[in-house]
């Protein structure tokens, strides 16, 4: 049986594909600043020149990173908390279970995204503070719609979510660094969930002025 070539647009998105992912191995060991795009094209078998029809600069590559990294774990978060009727527990048990599982199978993308949040060119630092903050304002918009939240300000539910979310990116920054299943891994998850069981026990408890 003998297979259809490819057509030029799908070359061309296999090729963008090698290169998002040999970007993500070199950054395993290496800052992105710390990159050549002669490396990258290296690491995929294209020659340098070739690096620019998929993106401007290794800063171009690199936001390309942050949106696939961030978009998928925003969409996931947000179905956990826009199941049916779910309670604060739920919330939680399922959002640190979804998030340990994304770190597990996108390891190398929570790397970076740990690394870059920091020391990463400013742009890039910008694209992982502003999807942050998608996360954050989208957050407070469902925690609005939750018993006992009807009459607190929008800037309470911002705090409240401010909170949430600072709280589950340092988790998955210490996910980064635990084997998958292991003990260091359930401690990780243990202690994200007890965290934010204690920050939504005082947000129940919180009486707006």
């Amino acid at each position: 049986m003998t297979t259809s070539p490819l057509t030029r647009a799908e070359q061309k998105e296999r090729t963008r594909r090698a290169v998002l992912d040999a970007a993500l191995g070199l950054c395993e060991d290496a800052p992105l600043a710390a990159l050549s795009l002669r490396q990258v094209a290296k690491e995929v078998g294209i020659v340098p020149t070739a690096f620019y029809r998929h993106f401007a600069s290794i800063e171009d590559l690199g936001l390309a990173l942050v949106e696939e990294s961030l978009a998928t774990l925003r969409g996931v978060l947000r179905d956990v908390r826009r199941g049916p009727g779910p309670s604060y527990a739920a919330i939680i048990d399922a959002s640190v279970a979804v998030l340990v599982d994304h770190v597990r199978r996108q390891r190398r993308h929570f790397t970076f995204i740990a690394r870059e949040r920091m020391a990463g060119p400013p742009a890039v630092r910008d694209a992982i503070a502003t999807g942050i903050g998608l996360f954050e304002r989208e957050l407070a918009t469902d925690l609005a719609h939750l018993p006992g939240t009807d009459t607190w300000a929008a800037e309470d539910l911002r705090i409240l979510s401010d909170l949430i979310v600072s709280a589950m990116v340092t988790t998955a920054e210490k996910l980064v660094g635990t084997e998958a299943g292991s003990p260091a891994e359930s401690a990780v998850a243990a202690t994200a969930r007890a965290q934010l069981r204690m920050t939504l026990v005082g947000a129940a408890n919180w009486h707006p002025a």
